[in-house]
């Protein structure tokens, strides 16, 4: 049976939900803290960008791409005479990352709002690449299943993601103060879409295989969250991440909020003790290929 065309700019019915998280509220906070966040994560950038190791001349599909910062690295990589598309969910970081685009010279990157899960591009690809963008799919099996056929045969594949929240300051400092002030969340699926839903790379690799990879490398690598100029950890993590809907799910006081952000603060002081501007973060960085 043949494919099934999908336009651009359609989503299943099981990713609906990340499109407004990703497009309203906590998605127009990512787009107004950009620029802090592409510092923050410009170190998690820079590993894989360079496990995908685009080359001039090559097709690249930046998936997740967010405000567009890998996307725009991907094109200066495969200038003068590749091709770039960055594909996303939410409409309201595509015109951050289109108004980027537009504001620089050479390889001007596309940008579609598509589902990586239902989407087909129109041209195969030598590369896929994803920053923490792949684990927020409703159905992780189908989703690679059809990013498999966005590569030409021989293509790769690269993307990284989070590991255990528990081996991630930046998660586990500000989830435990919030668990503190107003108790544990509501028990759920612990591998339901969302940052730490592809830490076992045992399940990534099975979902890898069954969507049929080949070549799959799975690495766990020490990485850094570079905090912008300035910037304060705990404001930071108070305006973003899981402890943010914690607070949002369980209708948290501006009592328990001002306390929640204190105790937030005073971990994160007695972690960068050293006057380090960073954060240690570990990350699962996948590779793998169409056969």
């Amino acid at each position: 049976m043949a494919a099934k065309e999908v336009s651009a700019g359609s989503v299943s019915p099981g990713n609906a939900a990340q499109q407004a998280f990703w497009t309203e509220g906590p998605g127009l906070t990512w787009v107004a803290m950009r620029d802090e966040l592409d510092t923050l994560h410009s170190h998690i950038s820079e590993l894989v960008l360079a496990a995908g190791a685009a080359q001039p001349g090559e097709t690249a599909l930046d998936l997740g791409c967010g405000a567009g910062a890998t996307t725009l690295a991907l094109a200066e990589a495969v200038a003068p005479e590749g091709h770039v598309t960055g594909i996303d969910v939410s409409t309201s970081l595509l015109e951050v990352a289109r108004a980027r685009a537009e504001a620089l010279g050479g390889i001007r990157p596309n940008f579609i709002h598509a589902d990586a899960q239902v989407w087909r591009p129109e041209t195969q690809a030598d590369l896929c690449l994803s920053r923490m963008g792949v684990m927020f799919f409703d159905d992780p099996d189908a989703a690679f299943a059809n990013i498999l056929h966005f590569l030409r045969p021989g293509g790769r594949l690269a993307f990284i993601c989070w590991r255990a929240s528990d081996e991630n300051p930046w998660f586990d400092l500000p989830m435990k103060a919030a668990v503190a002030h107003l108790g544990p969340p509501e028990g759920g699926d612990p591998n339901a879409p969302g940052p730490m839903a592809f830490r076992d790379p045992e399940r990534v690799r099975r979902i890898l295989l069954g969507a049929g990879f080949e070549r799959i490398t799975i690495e766990t690598v020490e990485a850094v969250l570079r905090l912008p100029q300035g910037a304060k950890a705990w404001d930071l993590a108070t305006r973003i991440g899981p402890a943010v809907r914690h607070m949002r799910d369980k209708g948290a006081s501006a009592a328990q909020a001002e306390a929640i952000r204190a105790d937030i603060e005073t971990a994160f002081a007695a972690l960068m003790a050293n006057g380090s501007a960073t954060i240690p973060a570990r990350m699962n960085l996948v590779t793998a290929s169409r056969p």
